[in-house]
């Protein structure tokens, strides 16, 4: 492995990664304290995902066909560009909730760019026979910055409070320095701009027949039982704690996957892996029911720490078998479909929580989510059998 370039990558992932989670504690406490609405928080999760659903098949042919290490460090300054319009949005009297929704698109574009890019980048950084374990150390490092980000961010509020977001104008400003390091690849080569090659992605991803359900299951339980964007419900009227509390509550699912992440990169290389990713579903669905009836902190904190160590199993078998299953002309409109689906089941799965906690309250909703997410898993294990009986992820080839 080249460890200069990769330890570039890796600095400038954990840089933005600390930012984006950040960001995400900090809107959701301002706009829900502001408000008391938890609508507001499903509009944060439908600002991130609707450019997604409307530019994923651009941003990967973009990815593919420009310079990935240009798209990389374009999008870090637009992230920085727009958090310095919400730190001065935040300082007004009165907030300006149409500015700050559509700063947060913003963001959301710079996203749709930037995921699909990191993801597809890597595989230029260090040899195929050391990526996977540079995925298993990514996704650790990536999940630590997880780990720190909410925690820190709940300091930052009590403490500076809206001058939080100039902290993330520094992260993303230092992530898109760290991005210039990295080696100067070109684009993979020139990409036809007809729909044939606009949707070749979308055509990998539906003729494999491991890829797709498992990426498709892990969508669908996340979009149905995902309790981060009721965090701050939670801990105001369910935990009755502040915001350095929320800040541990938002950090405890990073906190599992990272340590679940160092267990898997240290251990031999998965077998049995499709019946693996069906017993994390099932135990991720249990995490959620115990989150949802627990008043006691201590129950509520183990239960998120469960809910992030089951659902880094199913992230470490998916961005496996993506990255190593994708041939590199390809896999940039390959990791837009992937990235697609992750953020279709992390905003819309908190547009989803935000919404219906405010018909039916936040303990039903995740109650509800819990039994959806166990029928899905259910169901996922009698549908796709090939995918149950998948032994190790290098099983699915270019």
């Amino acid at each position: 492995m080249n460890e200069y370039p990769f330890l570039a990558y890796l600095a400038a992932r954990v840089s933005i990664g600390l930012a984006g989670t950040m960001l995400s504690v900090t809107i959701g406490w301002h706009l829900y304290q502001n408000s008391g609405n938890p609508f507001d928080l499903a509009l944060v999760g439908l600002m991130q995902i609707l450019p997604m659903l409307s530019l994923f098949i651009v941003s990967g042919w973009a990815v593919d066909h420009f310079p990935r290490r240009s798209v990389l460090m374009t999008c870090a300054i637009i992230e920085a560009v727009v958090y310095i319009g919400l730190a001065l949005a935040m300082r007004q009297e009165e907030l300006n909730k149409f500015i700050i929704y559509s700063l947060l698109f913003v963001h959301g574009c710079a996203r749709t760019f930037y995921s699909p890019a990191l993801q597809a980048v890597l595989p230029n950084v260090v040899s195929r026979e050391a990526l996977p374990r540079a995925i298993a150390i990514t996704g650790a490092a990536w999940t630590a910055a997880s780990t720190v980000g909410p925690f820190a961010a709940g300091l930052m509020i009590a403490w500076v409070d809206y001058g939080t977001y100039w902290l993330l104008v520094g992260l993303s400003t230092l992530g898109a320095c760290f991005f210039f390091l990295l080696p100067a690849a070109p684009a993979s080569g020139s990409v036809g701009r007809d729909l044939k090659h606009l949707l070749s992605g979308i055509h990998y991803v539906w003729a494999n027949p491991i890829v797709l359900p498992s990426i498709t299951l892990d969508m669908v339980i996340v979009l149905l039982g995902s309790v981060m964007a009721l965090l701050p419900v939670y801990a105001i009227d369910v935990l009755k704690v502040g915001p350095e509390t929320l800040g541990l509550l938002r950090a405890m699912p990073a906190l599992g996957g990272v340590m679940m992440g160092v267990l898997l990169a240290k251990l031999p290389p998965m077998r049995r892996a499709g019946m693996q990713l069906f017993i994390a579903f099932f135990i991720y669905a249990a995490a959620i029911l115990v989150f949802a009836v627990s008043k006691t902190l201590w129950i509520s904190l183990l239960a998120l720490w469960v809910y992030g160590a089951s659902d880094m199993i199913s992230v470490n078998i998916r961005n496996s078998v993506i990255q190593l299953a994708t041939p590199d002309e390809l896999r940039g409109r390959v990791s837009a479909v992937n990235m697609l689906f992750i953020y279709t089941s992390n905003e819309l799965g908190d547009f989803r929580g935000g919404s219906v906690a405010a018909l039916i309250g936040p303990v039903a909703t995740v109650l509800t989510g819990a039994m959806m997410a166990f029928a899905v898993a259910l169901g996922g294990c009698w549908l796709f059998p090939k995918l149950r009986r998948l032994d190790r992820v290098t099983d699915v080839q270019v």
